[in-house]
């Protein structure tokens, strides 16, 4: 009898990390997943899934972690992923960040396993981007604009050296906006929320923060097909962006989502609450290299907003 892979899924009680599981265990894949508090995202596979809980800022308990499941696959995807939060609390960020990728690569080392790694890293990264250098490439020069792209920065960077220095099997992958339901604190996921909270009479108008930037924005079920992807066909210690390659207005989404509303929506502008200290106004990925592999997205926007508001009319 074949033995069933084991992957090991950090954040999975998270939006994307729950998806992924979702997925891995439709593929017959065992899993095991990193969730410490909240796991109404996994509802759907109690019984399908070990749920581990594990402060992945504690040495001992990341060691132990590893040690215990030895995993065929690491999906590391647990992170404070919130810019507005890291500049509340930077020091925080970068524990969980930069010193929970660091305690799980040195635990993968020390028990002398041997998984597929996947780290996932950000194209908040890249930061402040010119017109010239859209559509923005893996090699673009990084000029971060908060404590999160900062403590990114530092995981990607931790990731490739062990690459270099241990010859793990690390792939690293720069996300862009990936949206879709059960994720929180994005625009798209704000703005159908506030949508539906208009529809049930919650609030009265639509709040939004700036809404002039532009923002590349993929499907969930694309960014997961292009992980799974990378662990048969990536070259361990590079670098991916998974992203459409398409701009997206949020004004433009705005209107979508108000489109698609149940009741006439008032959009009220510029809420102070919901405006970043910097924000980076035009972010638009180069997937080429993804594409090369036999990636390329599938989900049309229109299709990721109406899943999202149907979310959250059954969840609000």
């Amino acid at each position: 009898m074949i033995a069933m892979k084991k992957a090991l899924i950090t954040g999975c009680g998270g939006f994307l990390g729950s998806h992924l599981a979702d997925f891995l265990v439709a593929r017959g894949v065992d899993v095991y997943g990193v969730a410490n508090e909240e796991t109404k995202n996994l509802d759907q596979l109690k019984g399908k899934i070990k749920i581990i809980s594990c402060d992945i800022s504690d040495k001992e308990e990341v060691e132990n972690l590893i040690s215990d499941v030895k995993p065929d696959y690491v999906f590391h995807l647990a992170a404070q992923s919130f810019v507005m939060v890291s500049w509340k609390d930077p020091e925080m960020t970068f524990k969980i960040n930069i010193l929970g990728t660091l305690y799980i690569l040195d635990a993968i080392r020390k028990a002398k396993i041997n998984p597929i790694i996947e780290i996932a890293c950000s194209s908040a990264e890249y930061g402040m981007t010119h017109e010239d250098e859209i559509p923005i490439t893996e090699g673009k020069v990084f000029r971060p604009s908060s404590p999160y792209a900062v403590s990114k920065i530092a995981t990607d960077m931790i990731a490739e050296l062990y690459w270099k220095t241990y010859k793990m099997k690390i792939l690293r992958i720069r996300f862009f906006n990936i949206s879709g339901p059960r994720k929180l604190f994005d625009a798209c996921s704000d703005f159908a929320r506030g949508v539906v909270e208009v529809e049930n009479g919650i609030k009265g108008k639509l709040y939004t923060g700036n809404i002039d930037g532009t923002r590349d924005i993929t499907d969930y079920r694309d960014a997961i097909a292009a992980m799974w992807l990378l662990t048969e066909k990536g070259s361990y210690g590079d670098v991916y962006n998974v992203c459409s390659g398409n701009g997206y207005k949020i004004r433009d989404i705005i209107s979508q989502l108000v489109s698609m509303a149940k009741t006439k929506i008032v959009v009220k502008e510029q809420d102070p609450a919901k405006l970043r200290p910097i924000d980076d106004p035009l972010f638009i990925g180069d997937n080429s290299k993804m594409r090369k592999l036999g990636w390329s997205p599938k989900i049309p926007l229109e299709q990721t907003l109406k899943d999202t508001l149907e979310y959250w009319r059954e969840n609000l």
